[in-house]
Parts: C-alpha cells; structure tokens; sequence
C-alpha cells in the first residue's frame, strides 16, 4: 500500500512547482507599449513629471514583483503626449506600428486614441474615468473588446464628495466653482453630479469651463469677480498636468483649490479626496501579467480603486486664512504642514 506522507509530500511539492511556474511571466521578450500625458524618464531637454515618475516605479515594481526583468522578458516603448492631447492619435498610431503586444494608457483620451488606431492589441488602462459613461467599455464587469484595467475615477460622484468637504471648509454660503473641461466627454456627467450634490447640500456652484492652459488660469480672473471662494478641479488631464500654475494662481486669487488626487494638493492645492494613483499603477501590472499569458482583456472586469485619500494641505490653508475642522483633520489620511 502507498505511503501516505510520501503521496501527500509529492502532492506539496507538485503544488509548490506548479505556484512556482504560475508566478514566472512568459519565456519570449515582451514588447509593452506607454502612452502617457507627461513623462517619467527625461527626454532630451524636458525634464521628467515627478508624479508621473512615481507612476511610473510603482508600475514597474509591481512588474517585477511578477518576474518581469526589463530588457531581460520585457521592453519599452514610451511615448508621451508634453500636454498636447491632441497628439494622442499620432503616438498610438507610432506604437500599433511598432506592434506592441500591449499598450498601457494613463488616461481616458490616450485609451481612446489607441482603442481607435487598433481593435487588436490589448490596451489597460491606469486611470480610467468613469470609461461605461465614456464609452470606452461596455461595463465593467465585462469591459468587451480590447480595453480592460483600472477606475481612477469611479463616477463623476466624487467630485460630489470634494464638493462636500469643501463646504465644510469654507464659511457658510461660500460659492464653490467646478473647473471642466469642456472638450472632455466625461464633463457633461461631471456638472449633472456636482449640480445633484449642489441641490443635496445648499451650495451655490458656479461653472467654469477651460480648454488650454492658459484658459485654466484666466479662469481664476473670472472667478474672483464671481465672488467664488473655492473651486473644485475636475480630473481632467489638462488640468493634472497643470496643477502646479494652477494651485499658484488660485494661491494668488485667494481660492481655495480641491483637486481628485494627492498630487493637486503636493502642488499647493488645499485639499484633495480620491483614488492612490501609485496603487493602481502597481495593480495595473497585474492585468498586464494576464494579457501577456493569454487573457483576453474584455474578459477581464475593471478593477476601482480600493484606497482612497483625504490630503490636506495646511501650509496653503494659513495662507488662505482659513482654518480646518477638527472634524476633517481626524479623517485625513495625510496633512501636508511645510
């Protein structure tokens, strides 16, 4: 008769094996294609984004907590949009060429460039807003088609949420501005959920539209002779990628700015209350991982975030002259004081 301890021991081991195998990433090189807003290397004379960096290694580790040595199964192709949304088609059109075996997109408007230049190669997405409202996927559950990954933005009800907090800041019957972007197909949705919550909590809310730069910043002017005292910053890229003119001049304006992501108020922004984007970075790896195995990304449901973050920074409150609730201070996951 069979000794037992030895089947079971061969079993163990079998076992062990076979987690082993599981856990190493395909034998052939990899070639994974970054299409991206800002950059996370330096290229030529433009430096890299520190935010963007930060993505950038928590992407990477979360590659090589799976196996995945770059140059040794993996490499890169970068590409990088320096702000211009609008080169967003061009870059994805570069990397189908270079036939990628996947391509990493940060934002909405990068996933949709490349989601239009290829219906084959996989695209996973790092900071998805709202993408069933956007278009980009038939749910999430079963995004279909090509596109799977990550929720930055899980409904435009979270601008709801900033929008509470910074009531709860300001004086009563403040005016609060929502910066949009027009051009953007998720704004539409973005105004009906923050005019909701407006109704919901007795807060008078003034629209400000911009489309570049330098719109973003005039729109301060106009919020100043609006008598706005706080403004809520969409999770638009164009105004990512310029939060750090953008929190200087609300600065200057005397508006308290509250932005989606920690890296708002790291700019100078006051408060800020949503997903960690280095944590969806790392997990974006993850979907990666199982495309190159062999998963078909509209098999693979779209994960949202699981970690949020109320930030406060309280070196701009002072300068604003503005004092923050106790009843806020004890729920911030992180207060920015020098």
């Amino acid at each position: 008769m069979p000794d037992r301890r030895v089947f079971v021991t061969g079993m163990l081991g079998f076992l062990a094996l076979s987690r082993h195998a599981m856990a190493q990433p395909p034998s052939r090189v990899a070639r994974i294609g970054v299409l991206a807003s800002t950059p996370s290397i330096a290229i030529g004379s433009a430096p890299a984004d520190p935010a963007a960096q930060r993505l950038a290694a928590a992407f990477f580790a979360g590659l090589r907590d799976l196996g995945y040595v770059e140059g040794r199964n993996f490499t890169v192709e970068y590409r990088y949009a320096g702000g211009r949304p609008e080169r967003f088609p061009v870059l994805a059109a570069e990397l189908v060429g270079l036939n990628v075996d996947v391509i990493v997109a940060n934002v909405n408007r990068a996933a949709i460039a490349a989601q239009k230049a290829t219906t084959k190669i996989p695209i996973v997405m790092v900071i998805a807003e709202d993408p069933v409202g956007a278009g980009l996927v038939k749910s999430l559950a079963r995004p279909g088609g090509n596109i799977t990954g990550l929720v930055g933005v899980v409904g435009p009800e979270i601008l709801g949420k900033n929008l509470q907090y910074m009531q709860m800041i300001l004086s009563a019957g403040a005016s609060i501005a929502i910066l949009l972007n027009p051009t953007s197909p998720t704004s539409p949705r973005y105004l009906q959920a923050i005019d909701e919550a407006a109704r919901t909590l007795g807060v008078q809310v003034v629209p400000i539209e911009a489309r570049t730069a330098e719109e973003s910043e005039q729109a301060f002017t106009i919020m100043k002779h609006a008598h706005v005292r706080g403004v809520v910053v969409s999770g638009d890229p164009l105004f990512y990628i310029n939060r750090h003119r953008l929190s200087d001049r609300a600065a200057r304006s005397g508006i308290a700015a509250g932005w989606l992501y920690r890296e708002g108020v790291e700019a100078g922004g006051l408060m800020s209350y949503g997903a960690n984007l280095p944590d969806l970075a790392r997990r974006a790896a993850g979907y990666v991982d199982r495309i190159l195995r062999g998963a078909k990304p509209g098999d693979l449901a779209m994960e949202q975030p699981t970690t949020f973050e109320l930030v406060i920074n309280l070196k701009t409150a002072k300068a604003l002259g503005l004092t923050i609730p106790e009843s806020i201070l004890v729920q911030a996951d992180d207060v920015i004081d020098s």
